[in-house]
C-alpha cells in the first residue's frame, strides 16, 4: 500500500528524492545539459502549492512530486505540475498515477481550474502517463531549458463544497 504525505520541499526525506531526480535527469539528458535547479520552500506552501512525498507500505520515501500555482492562464487559476518522481524500483505499479491524481485533487481544491506541465520527450513512460491522465499537448506556456514537451488539462470546479 502506497501513502501520500505532504511535507516541505527542503525536508531531507524530500530534498534526497529531488537529489536523486535532478542527479539522473542530469545523467541521462541528451548533451547532459540537463539545469538543475531546487524550489525554494515557499514555493510549495499552501495555497500556492504543495509538495508530497510518496511512502511504500514501510514507511520508506519512494517518490515525490508537487504543484505550484503560476500565472493565470485562459481557464483562470493555474498550477504546474513539478518533480513528479518515483524511484525506479518503484516504478509500473501504479503509484505515479496515483501521485498525479492526488496532486490534480489538491490543485482543484486550491481553487484551479488548468493543470499545466512540461517534460522531456525522452520521459516516453511519463508522457504516457500524462496523457492517459487526460493532458493534452499544448504550446509552451515557459521557457523551461530541459522541456520538450508541454501539456494542459482543464479543471472541474470542487465540487465538495
Amino acid at each position: 500500500m502506497v501513502t501520500l504525505r505532504e511535507e516541505p520541499v527542503d525536508a531531507p526525506g524530500a530534498r534526497e528524492l529531488l537529489a536523486e531526480y535532478f542527479a539522473m535527469r542530469a545523467a541521462t539528458f541528451p548533451g547532459h545539459a540537463y539545469t538543475t535547479v531546487f524550489p525554494h520552500a515557499s514555493v510549495f506552501q499552501p495555497p500556492g502549492g504543495v509538495f508530497v512525498v510518496v511512502r511504500d507500505d514501510q514507511d520508506q520515501s519512494v517518490g515525490c512530486g508537487g504543484i505550484r500555482r503560476i500565472d493565470d492562464g485562459a481557464l483562470g487559476p493555474r498550477y504546474e505540475v513539478k518533480h513528479l518522481y518515483l524511484r525506479p524500483q518503484n516504478r509500473g505499479r501504479g503509484w505515479g498515477r496515483v501521485l498525479l491524481e492526488d496532486l490534480e485533487h489538491r490543485a482543484i481544491a486550491f481553487g484551479a481550474r488548468e493543470l499545466v506541465l512540461d517534460t522531456h520527450h525522452t520521459l516516453e513512460a511519463a508522457g504516457r502517463l500524462y496523457v492517459a491522465a487526460g493532458f493534452e499537448a499544448v504550446d509552451p506556456y515557459n521557457d523551461n531549458p530541459n522541456a520538450t514537451r508541454w501539456y494542459a488539462k482543464a479543471l472541474e470546479a470542487d465540487q465538495t463544497g
